[in-house]
């Protein structure tokens, strides 16, 4: 089946145009999205396989700052490992006044993307709640379900992870988008344990890292280490899995990426884990999951393509349905962002919220 109507509209009212940038603006963008080095002076790297001096990778990162296309630079930690139990989720509201809606689901602090798709089911949100919530992550949706006045929810928590990360692709064109590379294992992340220091440092570290010399120097001084005790730590964390890495986040469309469509695939069960690395393979894709089917929902593998138009989205799962050969598939573009955040973990802003209804 081929990509579901209406056509949407791409450019956001909150983000606005795309900005122009110069090769090395693109350039800093791609490392800065990648790896932004556990390091005293992690600039210095930057700057380095950027071909600059320091002073002007910080100059550059600070002005695509001011200019909202860096959106934050920022650790990235891995939700599940934390113990956080999180999933997707697919409502049914009110289509002439899905603001209402939106507003009642962004209310929670677990909410960290929130979108309109052009779909009966037409909101779609990433939820997670603490390990010791107290209404757990059934009993928020039903909160959430009611308050929002949805008529029909669909969780959809995640089977098998075989990719997330969120890379925009700013040097490269459509075929590089479109081009598979080897494919990927699924990724297994279960809860890991973690002590009262992790939890101090993440509390300190997560947000907006300032863009000087020592980045890491301020919330070093906060926890009352010194430097390299902390970057050793956060080594520690990514080995443990608890961090997955520290990395600058877009705003898309002003990085001039203005579509992004959800691509849904209906996969036989026993060719789920072979095509499901494939797909998680192509550079265009940040997001590959497994995740359960209902009667009116027959689509187990979810991609997202990221691409400078709904066509180069279009190319890119294209390319996948004829790598793979699957073709009964759906796409779902998203008309207007809600939300969309890093969450923060270990914040007194869940219990409240639970407090004010449990």
């Amino acid at each position: 089946m081929a990509s579901v109507a209406p056509r949407p509209k791409l450019r956001s009212r909150k983000d606005g145009a795309a900005v122009p940038l110069d090769a090395t603006d693109k350039r800093l963008l791609n490392l800065m999205q990648g790896q932004f080095p556990l390091a005293p002076r992690p600039y210095q790297h930057i700057a380095a396989e950027a071909g600059i001096a320091e002073g002007e990778a910080m100059a550059r990162v600070q002005r695509l700052l001011d200019e909202r296309i860096i959106r934050q630079v920022t650790p990235i930690f891995d939700t599940r490992a934390l113990g956080y139990r999180s999933m997707l989720v697919a409502a049914k509201v009110d289509s002439e006044h899905p603001w209402r809606a939106a507003k009642v689901i962004n209310a929670h602090p677990g909410v960290s993307h929130n979108y309109l798709r052009n779909h009966d089911f037409n909101i779609w949100f990433t939820i997670a709640v603490e390990p010791d919530s107290v209404l757990g992550l059934d009993g928020t949706l039903e909160v959430l379900a009611r308050e929002a006045g949805a008529t029909s929810i669909r969780q959809l928590p995640t089977l098998k992870l075989f990719k997330i990360r969120m890379d925009l692709e700013m040097e490269g064109s459509t075929s590089d988008l479109t081009s598979a590379a080897q494919a990927v294992p699924p990724a297994e992340t279960e809860p890991q344990p973690y002590d009262e220091l992790d939890v101090a440092v993440i509390r300190a570290l997560q947000g907006d890292l300032p863009v000087v010399e020592e980045p890491y120097a301020p919330t070093a001084r906060m926890l009352g280490i010194d430097q390299a005790a902390l970057l050793e730590h956060l080594e520690g964390m990514v080995e443990r899995r608890l961090l997955r890495r520290v990395a600058a986040i877009l705003y898309h469309r002003r990085a001039g990426f203005s579509a992004n469509g959800m691509g849904v695939w209906n996969v036989p069960e026993d060719r789920v884990l072979e095509t499901g690395a494939r797909m998680a393979a192509y550079r265009g894709i940040s997001h590959c999951y497994q995740r359960p089917t209902y009667a009116d929902w027959p689509y187990s593998l979810f991609t997202m393509a990221h691409g400078r138009s709904k066509e180069e989205c279009d190319a890119i799962l294209e390319a996948i349905a004829a790598e793979t050969g699957i073709a009964e598939r759906a796409t779902l573009y998203s008309s207007t962002e809600f939300k969309k955040v890093r969450l923060l973990y270990f914040t007194d802003d869940y219990k409240n919220w639970e407090r004010a209804r449990a």
